[in-house]
């Protein structure tokens, strides 16, 4: 995740993928990492304590879609790739080239794998639940790579070729 971002409320929480800091700007969630060290807390936000409750449902079993004021910043492309990775149900899978066709880019696979890995959002915009085209689980730019992806593909009880 890009840490350029202009927040003005941040706090981290403890998972099981480890430390997950959340950044807030206007009372809308803009960022999400995973892995590494807590950063201060600064200033407060409703979305961030919303956040942290829906996450800690979410690593319990108890939820499966985050409902969540936030604000996606980043190109035309990448939100259209967001948007379409955000049409992922839990426990489902999509590949690189069947959303870069849907959005009407179907040459752009490549494209679309940078935008995944820019994803402000990871978790509420579920870029784990992205596979390559033979079901194969590829680069993941959260936590800890590709081991986060694996936690958080068995959390929902998914099946990835290695």
């Amino acid at each position: 995740m890009n840490l350029n971002i202009i927040y003005d409320a941040n706090a981290h929480i403890d998972s099981p993928v480890g430390v997950i800091n959340l950044f807030a700007r206007d009372n809308k969630l803009v960022g999400l990492t995973m892995g590494g060290e807590g950063l201060p807390s600064l200033g407060t936000a409703t979305v961030i304590s919303e956040a942290a409750k829906q996450l800690g449902e979410y690593f319990n079993g108890k939820r499966k879609t985050f409902e969540l004021d936030y604000e996606l910043n980043g190109t035309g492309f990448q939100k259209a790739v967001w948007a379409e990775i955000e049409s992922i149900g839990f426990g489902q899978v999509a590949s690189y080239a069947d959303i870069a066709r849907a959005i009407g880019k179907p040459l752009a696979s490549r494209a679309v794998g940078g935008a995944v890995g820019a994803n402000p959002l990871p978790l509420v915009v579920p870029c784990h639940r992205v596979l390559g085209a033979s079901g194969k689980i590829t680069g993941y730019s959260g936590g800890d790579g590709l081991p986060t992806k694996r936690q958080l593909l068995k959390l929902e009880n998914i099946q990835a070729k290695e």
